[in-house]
């Protein structure tokens, strides 16, 4: 994968952006909001990991738990008519509707 930092387990996305001569990034792992930024890439990556430390030290600060990556739930809305033709390939797999698409979703991105 290209543009993409990792440290503790929080994984950050980046590109440039070229009004302002710099990289931009955001945490992408999880709900909460962090942004990064730098020109250089040792830049970026310590902004980086100094935007995860302030987080973390946030959330303990405020007695707030922070987000975890990969927190495991996902909810996914989809009309009826796809809801159907999912529900019957899980269905003559012997499969339940979660399995199928947890497998379906492993399968995709290996």
């Amino acid at each position: 994968m290209d543009n993409i930092l990792k440290y503790k387990r929080y994984l950050g996305k980046f590109g440039y952006e070229d009004g302002d001569d710099a990289l931009h990034g955001t945490v992408v792992n999880i709900r909460d909001v962090i942004h990064f930024q730098g020109h250089t890439i040792t830049e970026l990556r310590q902004s980086f990991q100094d935007s995860i430390d302030d987080y973390l030290a946030w959330c303990a600060e405020e007695g707030r738990v922070p987000e975890k990556p990969y927190s495991g739930k996902f909810v996914v809305r989809v009309d009826p008519d796809l809801h159907r033709k999912i529900s019957t390939q899980a269905q003559l797999r012997d499969k339940s509707l979660n399995q199928w698409v947890k497998e379906t979703f492993e399968s995709a991105i290996r």
